[in-house]
């Protein structure tokens, strides 16, 4: 899988581009066809972002990423 920085993911936000991508746990998954995604927010959550620090206060667990494709691993920028 290919890797991807803070800043590529920032910009599959479903605003910018028609991508929806978040991180979890350094993957990248492809939310796009989830309807509960819709225009890059589900709820108070944003595309193009990293979740794992959010994930504790979701009423669900780590599982609902198996539902999505895995897009690649999230690095870090160079600066």
């Amino acid at each position: 899988m290919k890797s991807f920085t803070m800043h590529q993911l920032a910009l599959c936000n479903g605003l910018e581009r028609e991508e929806i991508w978040c991180a979890y746990k350094g993957i990248i998954y492809d939310l796009s066809q989830s309807n509960r995604w819709i225009d890059g927010k589900h709820y108070e959550h944003w595309a193009g972002q990293d979740l794992t620090d959010e994930l504790k206060d979701a009423p669900h667990e780590e599982w609902v990423f198996k539902k999505f494709n895995k897009i690649g691993f999230l690095t870090e920028d160079n600066a």
